[in-house]
């Protein structure tokens, strides 16, 4: 036996080094494990943080809550599960003196998703803290729950709640028709513009026969709500004064004005034992997202003063109500780009935030005084998200993401060093994959800007080969690619091609003028930043061929797409996704009307001109490259009757067309969608490009026309 076994040792050996490696497949996604929320325990001796897997014989997802022990910053034993692995859990959230955690889970027929745990000690048994039926955010002193829900309807006041119609709103309330009987009619009767919403496959109700959600308080240890709000509109984003006497919140007073053009929320404070809410600003535009220092004398914010106008943190003297002292400061007024959302460092003179930058996002921090330079906290080329601090600031952990790995949890000290990797869920199926890194590529456009872009090799590459790429848009626009996980492009690495990823002019991360630079130029502009990328990539690698590139997007990248295809010779092939072709039935089917209203100065009634220049469909009768059209069947953001137009003109014109169509989707179907029909849709663009650029190479040549 042992000769034998010898034999066919040398002989695995042999094979698995002239083997093929392996890259990336689509069925690769049901492995992906993706940690998603983090909460670190106020002691920084523990993370809670959720861990999202792929079911795939259920075609679903799951998500549990997952604990990490903590010691001086480094791991206390391995990561394990903390909720039920037969139910979904999420939202992971601690109070304040670290012995219980909070989450959400919808189990059996409970219809009260709010769950809390002990952790340590006896355990035990998640259960429900009395009175308290959604997200709770405990006063600093643990000894008050808050939360936003709308109140119970009790007609009757027998203490139960109103048996739901289930059609209420289908007809508005509004209405001038009249229904002849209610039994035999099923339809909508619609008089607002907000009758649909992405990410909701079923339409909407009447917006003013939907409950507005209030501020409810409860005792921690449980007990009856105090209904604290009446308002009109609905409040979120609560926290509390360090007295536990005053909740601050924001609240947008016009919530339901369907003409409005620009953000509206403001800030309000309320006292814990009620009475009226007051109004803490009145500047234009929106003020959201207040936290209050832990002295109790400085509140921090997010302002910005109206559509496409920048983002900025103030920071202004409160009273311990929360009554302003003075003017706001602006601490990020001289940083160019977009802060997220604000939490105070522990001794009260500095403000964190998560931010985008140059292809990045990292944690960044500002001083409440002095000279507001704002610095980065983390650093690398990489993506960093979800970051939560101990209470002292001595520590902090966060997820990252890599070109080479989904997100994983990292544990760091306060001031950024000392990191480590908490977890390595998609340690042991990448390790039997071949990934290429992604490769940093610039180049400088006609009025010298520069542009930021990508590219990852084909597996198994081989200098002086011949190969094919494909250029991917990203959506947005004013959305970045950058240093993190996309499965599509592995997927197309593995197929044998190269794939480049720009951030052109609208892109995010780059600063506010770059970001509004295609502000009623979208394809006009942008076309040059595509271009002089494949040419900066064909410069690269010249075993590139400049005829078998193709193009594919979603979103804007799918208009784009389609841009590039109606008026360039540049590409052989097409994908394009949830995308637009028509700027005018665009305007009339979407859920986003004010998107074109500010990008394109106006409606299409106001710029008709303008609508119909930079709408695909103008030049149609240019396209010639086979196209694939990826389209979700409720997608309310980019309607499936573009796709069905771009279609039609191509099948019609008899160029190469193949249209999917995703039942129960939505236009997040990449990100979100059911799995089955997310892989299935990766393998549909990698067949389209292996089929037309591999299989069928295009022959036309390499010319760039003037633009319409």
């Amino acid at each position: 036996m042992r000769p034998v076994q010898a034999v066919l040792a040398v002989v695995l050996v042999a094979s698995s080094a002239t083997a093929q490696p392996r890259g990336l497949v689509p069925a690769d996604f049901y492995k992906e494990v993706t940690v998603e929320e983090v909460a670190m325990r106020p002691q920084g001796d523990m993370v809670a943080f959720t861990v999202m897997t792929i079911v795939e014989k259920e075609n679903t997802r799951h998500r549990e809550i997952w604990l990490q022990p903590l010691q001086n910053g480094k791991a206390l034993g391995a990561a394990f599960p903390f909720t039920s692995p037969t139910e979904n859990s999420a939202q992971p959230r601690w109070s304040p003196d670290g012995a219980l955690l909070a989450f959400t889970s919808r189990r059996d027929k409970d219809e009260n998703t709010t769950w809390f745990a002990r952790v340590g000690g006896t355990g035990g048994e998640a259960f429900h803290v009395d009175g308290v039926s959604a997200e709770p955010v405990w006063s600093p002193d643990g000894k008050w729950i808050a939360y936003v829900k709308a109140p119970m309807r009790d007609g009757d006041h027998d203490g139960t709640a109103d048996k739901k119609d289930e059609h209420e709103g289908w007809v508005a309330p509004d209405a001038l028709t009249k229904t002849l009987d209610a039994k035999r009619f099923d339809g909508r009767v619609i008089t607002s513009t907000r009758y649909k919403s992405n990410g909701t496959l079923t339409w909407l109700p009447h917006y003013s026969t939907k409950d507005v959600a209030q501020v409810f308080v409860v005792p921690a240890a449980g007990g009856t709500p105090v209904q604290l709000t009446r308002l009109t509109f609905a409040p979120s984003q609560l926290t509390w004064t360090p007295d536990s006497a005053t909740i601050l919140f924001s609240a947008d007073p016009s919530q339901d004005d369907e003409y409005k053009q620009d953000p509206t929320s403001d800030l309000y404070a309320i006292g814990r034992t009620g009475g009226e809410p007051r109004l803490l600003t009145a500047a234009a535009g929106s003020e959201r997202a207040p936290v209050v220092s832990r002295q109790g004398t400085r509140l921090a914010f997010q302002s910005v003063p109206g559509r496409g106008a920048e983002t900025d943190i103030l920071v202004v003297d409160i009273a311990s109500d929360g009554t302003f002292r003075g003017q706001p400061r602006n601490l990020t007024a001289d940083w160019n780009r977009v802060p997220g959302v604000p939490r105070w460092s522990p001794d009260g003179r500095a403000i964190r935030f998560d931010a985008e930058f140059s292809g990045n996002a990292h944690v960044f921090e500002v001083p409440v005084t002095g000279k507001a330079t704002v610095r980065a906290v983390t650093m690398g080329d990489r993506t960093i998200k979800a970051a939560s601090d101990s209470r002292d600031g001595a520590w902090m952990a966060y997820t990252v993401d890599t070109p080479l790995s989904p997100p994983e949890l990292f544990v760091a000290a306060g001031v950024g060093s000392s990191e480590e990797q908490l977890t390595h869920l998609n340690a042991a199926w990448l390790a039997g994959v071949t990934l290429q890194p992604a490769e940093r590529l610039t180049w400088k456009v006609g009025n010298g800007t520069e542009i930021e872009g990508w590219l990852v090799k084909p597996i198994g590459y081989v200098p002086g080969r011949s190969y094919p790429m494909v250029l991917k848009i990203h959506g947005g626009p004013h959305t970045q690619y950058g240093n993190t996980w996309f499965r599509t492009f592995h997927v197309l690495s593995a197929s044998g091609f190269f794939v480049l990823y720009p951030n052109p002019r609208g892109s995010s991360g780059y600063g506010h003028a770059f970001t509004y630079a295609t502000k009623a130029k979208w394809g006009e502009l942008d076309t040059e930043d595509y271009l002089k990328g494949v040419d900066a990539a064909l410069a690269r690698y010249r075993d590139i061929d400049p005829k078998r590139v193709g193009v594919s997007g979603g979103s804007y990248g799918g208009y784009m797409t389609n841009w590039l295809s109606a008026t360039t010779t540049r590409f052989a092939a097409a994908v394009t996704s949830r995308s637009i072709t028509n700027w005018e039935s665009w305007y009339g089917a979407s859920d986003a009307q004010p998107l074109t209203e500010f990008e394109f100065n106006g409606p299409p009634w106001e710029q008709r001109e303008l609508y119909r220049r930079l709408s695909p469909i103008s030049y149609v009768e240019k396209v010639t490259i086979p196209t694939l059209i990826i389209h979700s069947e409720n997608d309310y953001r980019t309607p499936i009757a573009d796709g069905e137009q771009w279609f039609m003109a191509l099948k019609k014109r008899k160029v190469p067309v193949e249209m999917v169509r995703y039942p129960r989707s939505t236009h997040d179907l990449s990100r979100t969608g059911e799995p089955w029909l997310l892989v299935d849709r990766l393998e549909r663009i990698r067949s389209w490009f292996d089929h037309w650029l591999n299989t069928q190479a295009s022959a036309r040549p390499a010319t760039t026309p003037s633009l319409p």
